[in-house]
């Protein structure tokens, strides 16, 4: 039996064609939809399986990015004012954003989006009468998409998409961006729970490191032991510790750790318009985009100034410093250094005061010792004495050699109690001479040998105050620079006291300075405290080899 012909349904052929051609472009539409959801889904699981919250927001516009194709993308951070705190951007070269400059601050669309909370598309970037243009060397850019990102109720950033591979931004890649922002606040709040535990948890061990290491006995340098931990804290380029001048204007730098930490110690400089100052002026946390000191010493970026507070008094600032065009500090990064400087001072409070309690253990011991020396000691060695010339004039074939048992016994009398005023010095506040022995001492270990020194005049009683701290600073300094650059085998130093001058002379046969090259901080500090007494500071090379430091101020200067 001969097959059926194949039958069409009556109707026109170009009818039917064209009902194919619906059914194709549905299923292309669905295929199109499905690889887009499963694009979504993608997006979804690079967005949270990352905790630390600096590469999440970066993989949030990555994702954005990928999802709608998009050439260009960023998520801006908008800080507690309202305005753009970061930005992280995607597709644009490392050179032509060093060539735009700074980053944007929230204006124009970017500040629309900030303002209304809502998703922004347009066709056209530069057809919005809201676009303010763009800075010079900045790529073109046409088609917009802003959709904020918002972490519960609060509006945490805005994601910002331009120029999709299609043209135009479609009802769909914002609906689509919209879903990914709403899984991002999620991610991010995530990734805010989990640095914020770290960041507790790098504060705590950070401020346990400070409590043992001011409880050690061996730990003299309390100030630069909170400067070591903090860095632990929060990613830092410098740490230093800034205090007030006696002058009431300037601020020296006190302790230094990090990056370039030779070159600033010590370094003087004017309070006022500073961060330091203005944290200890107006005893809260000072923050500044960047910070350099007259000089060039310093070329530093964002930083934090925290007045250090021990035992109810200010003794000074607490500051942290980035490079040079580094990342701002974040509120949590503030809130942990705040924290941090609070109960560091704390801590040395408490070190201070079992210092104090030590010293005070001292005297008592010295005190008693003083009384037994005295009150028992010398007077047997007296009555002794008395005794045997008693005796001498029993005998007196034998006074010679008694009157020579005698005189042994005045003599250790006499050192008796030369020991005992040495004792009752040394409780009282520490004179120059006194300074410069422990501080020859602390800086022995790192020479050659140690230093010859040598004091000429009544240094102590000339030498107090403030003038006791400037000729100390010069001893230290001075010889930390010969430990440091020059090589020696020998150093003099010598403390003279005349009628016209007190002067500080160190020497050495190290390897000598160059001529041209320019002084540092510490060099740079000497000067300026001789200047500031009315006096000079020169530092030349031997005519042989070393080096000599030479540091005069005149003697009528009120210490």
């Amino acid at each position: 039996m001969e097959k059926d012909a194949l039958q069409f349904p009556d109707i026109p052929r170009g009818e039917l064609e064209k009902t194919i051609g619906d059914l194709i472009v549905k299923a292309q539409s669905v295929l199109s939809a499905q690889g887009r959801l499963r694009a979504l889904l993608q997006a979804y699981r690079a967005v949270i399986e990352e905790l630390d919250l600096e590469r999440v927001l970066t993989r949030i516009v990555e994702a954005a990015v990928e999802l709608v194709g998009a050439r260009y993308g960023a998520l801006g951070v908008i800080d507690p004012s309202g305005m753009l705190e970061r930005f992280i951007h995607v597709g644009i070269d490392a050179d032509v954003v060093d060539a735009i400059g700074h980053l944007p601050e929230g204006h124009g669309l970017l500040g629309a989006v900030i303002q209304t909370a809502e998703s922004i598309r347009l066709p056209h970037l530069s057809a919005d009468s809201r676009s303010v243009g763009f800075p010079e060397h900045h790529p073109p850019m046409d088609a917009f998409l802003g959709v904020p990102v918002r972490v519960h109720d609060q509006v945490f950033g805005n994601l910002y998409l331009t120029d999709p591979v299609h043209g135009e931004f479609t009802d769909e890649d914002e609906e689509l961006i919209e879903s990914l922002a709403a899984t991002a606040g999620i991610a991010i709040e995530n990734a805010r729970l989990y640095d914020q535990a770290r960041r507790q948890e790098r504060l705590a061990a950070a401020q346990s490191d400070v409590r043992a290491a001011l409880l050690s006995p061996d730990t003299d340098d309390v100030l630069g032991v909170v400067a070591e931990r903090i860095a632990s804290v929060v990613p830092v380029e410098l740490v230093t510790v800034i205090v007030p001048e006696p002058d009431g204007t300037s601020m020296r730098v006190d302790v230094a750790r990090g990056a370039d930490a030779d070159v600033v110690r010590d370094t003087v400089f004017l309070a006022e318009g500073t961060p330091a100052g203005r944290a200890v002026a107006t005893q809260t946390l000072v923050t500044a985009d960047a910070w350099s000191l007259p000089g060039g010493h310093w070329d530093l970026g964002p930083t934090v100034a925290v007045p250090l507070t021990i035992a109810a008094h200010t003794v000074g600032a607490l500051c942290v410093s980035r490079a040079a065009g580094g990342a701002p500090f974040t509120h949590p990064d503030l809130t942990a250094v705040s924290e941090f400087a609070a109960q560091a001072g704390i801590a040395v409070s408490l070190a201070w005061a079992r210092r104090d309690r030590q010293r005070l253990e001292v005297v008592e011991d010295r005190s008693r010792i003083d009384r037994d020396l005295h009150d028992h000691v010398i007077q047997r060695l007296f009555a002794t004495g008395l005794g045997l010339q008693a005796l001498a004039a029993t005998f007196p074939d034998q006074e010679p050699v008694i009157d020579r048992h005698v005189a042994e016994i005045d003599a250790a009398i006499a050192d008796i109690r030369t020991a005992i005023f040495t004792l009752r010095t040394r409780t009282s506040p520490m004179q120059a001479r006194q300074r410069i022995l422990e501080l020859i001492a602390e800086l022995t270990p790192s020479l050659a040998t140690p230093p010859r020194l040598t004091f000429t005049g009544p240094v102590d009683l000339v030498v107090t105050g403030p003038l006791a701290d400037d000729v100390v600073a010069v001893v230290r300094e001075s010889l930390a620079n010969v430990a440091r650059h020059a090589h020696a085998l020998t150093t003099a130093v010598e403390v003279t006291v005349t009628d016209t001058e007190i002067a500080v002379l160190v020497e050495d046969d190290g390897d000598g300075i160059d001529p041209a090259a320019p002084r540092n901080g510490g060099t740079s500090n000497l000067d300026h405290r001789a200047r500031a007494h009315g006096g000079v500071f020169t530092l030349e090379a031997q005519p042989v080899r070393g080096t000599r430091a030479h540091w005069r101020v005149p003697a009528s200067v009120e210490a």
